[in-house]
């Protein structure tokens, strides 16, 4: 067994440049390779994540902007309404006034027509009257008339 122990021992101490080489090579490694490499990575990540993250924040902002458009359009066509609702009031207004001053005219000149009308009338009977006045003293005078006189 002491020989296995020794050359146990012989095989440890031999392989002890073996270790310190894989141990130096692995603190070169880590130094010269993975640390340069894992910050490159993480600088890639970073950069690719920090684009999807800007790429998501002009998204919102795109989607805030089209909303906000969206909510202006909506505030613009609300104002176009009510500007097109005013004008047709005014116009109706207007339209409505129009009217009660033509039927208010068209009344003028129906009372204006009745009263010429009636003074026509009165004007006429006026006349009437006094021609049958006439009428009524001529008939009476032919006929009080002695019977030979009017013939002749």
């Amino acid at each position: 067994m002491d020989e296995t122990l020794r050359q146990l021992g012989g095989l440890l101490l031999g392989s002890v440049p073996t270790v310190i080489l894989v141990a130096v090579l692995y603190a070169l490694y880590t130094t010269i390779v993975h640390k340069p490499l894992q910050r490159v990575l993480a600088e890639r990540r970073s950069k690719t994540e920090g684009a999807v993250e800007k790429s998501r924040a002009d998204i919102a902002a795109a989607d805030a902007r089209t909303s906000e458009y969206e909510q202006r359009l909506r505030e613009a066509r609300a104002t176009l309404f009510r500007t097109q609702e005013a004008r047709r009031k005014v116009a109706l207004d207007a339209r409505t006034a129009a009217m009660n001053e033509a039927r208010r005219q068209a009344q003028l000149q129906v009372q204006a027509a009745k009263a010429d009308i009636e003074k026509d009338r009165e004007g006429a009977q006026a006349g009437l009257q006094d021609e049958v006045q006439t009428l009524a003293t001529e008939i009476m005078q032919r006929v009080l008339e002695p019977a030979g006189a009017g013939r002749g």
